[in-house]
């Protein structure tokens, strides 16, 4: 993963996201889009694993709701974003293979 990689994804998912936790993500991957899709979605299911409101009366009232609808409007918002190893669009259809066979000579 190179800088530029590294730093669309923090832009993306905030300067405390774990660099090398990154790096491991992308090696599997292969996409900074799908790294950062997956953190997305993990931090989105570790908030819906826990109660989203918590009500202790006449004391606090803690409201998680809002940060899921903001984490799915970030992951939707990736879908129309370029990422900085994003193949251009028609790219890999206009590329082809010629095979090349030796002639013979005179």
């Amino acid at each position: 993963m190179d800088t530029e990689v590294l730093r669309w994804l923090l832009a993306q998912l905030g300067p405390d996201t774990d660099p090398s936790d990154l790096a491991q993500r992308y090696e599997r991957l292969h996409s900074a889009r799908a790294t950062a899709q997956e953190v997305l979605t993990e931090r989105i299911s570790t908030l819906l694993a826990e109660p989203l409101r918590v009500t202790v009366n006449g004391i606090a009232t803690i409201d998680q709701s809002g940060n899921v609808a903001a984490l799915e409007r970030r992951l939707h918002q990736l879908a129309g974003q370029a990422a900085p190893d994003d193949v251009a669009e028609g790219l890999l259809e206009v590329l082809s293979g010629i095979p090349l066979v030796p002639r013979q000579r005179r």
